[in-house]
């Protein structure tokens, strides 16, 4: 079973957003960020509360600006899902999930050393250059039952 309801257009946004924000890191890096979108449907909590699918994820606005920056700044995001883009996002989406980015819910590229929080969220883990980030205990535990 999944571990949210999608769309043959949901795998492919996702596939787009994953390369889009992490191709240089292979496709361990692209699955870390897919395990970010899917935990973000999944959450009901924090910022994610009225996200319910994809879409709603990709396109959230925090700020006046879109959560992940590829939609804003990125061609990269705007061309066609390839298939093997296609094939890490539906194994997200059914089953796969992976330290540092297993519950994580946010990551960035600090072009540093990882800080050991990120707005109050614990550090999870690294991967090459982005630095993943749990909810602090007591605060999603919906992130943990998805």
């Amino acid at each position: 079973m999944a571990r949210i309801a999608y769309r043959d257009a949901d795998i492919d946004l996702m596939a787009r957003m994953m390369r889009a924000e992490a191709e240089g890191e292979g496709k361990q890096g692209m699955l870390y960020v897919g395990n970010v979108i899917v935990n973000r449907v999944v959450a009901d909590c924090t910022d994610f509360n009225d996200l319910r699918n994809i879409e709603d994820v990709i396109f959230q606005v925090q700020g006046g600006n879109y959560s992940f920056e590829a939609v804003q700044k990125g061609n990269m995001f705007y061309q066609r899902a390839r298939d093997s883009e296609r094939r890490l996002a539906e194994q997200n989406i059914k089953h796969w999930r992976e330290h540092p980015a297993k519950y994580a819910l946010w990551y960035f590229n600090p072009y540093a050393p990882c800080p050991p929080t990120w707005y109050d969220q614990p550090f999870s883990g690294q991967f090459k250059l982005h630095c993943f980030y749990e909810p602090a205990p007591g605060t999603c535990e919906s992130v943990y039952m998805g």
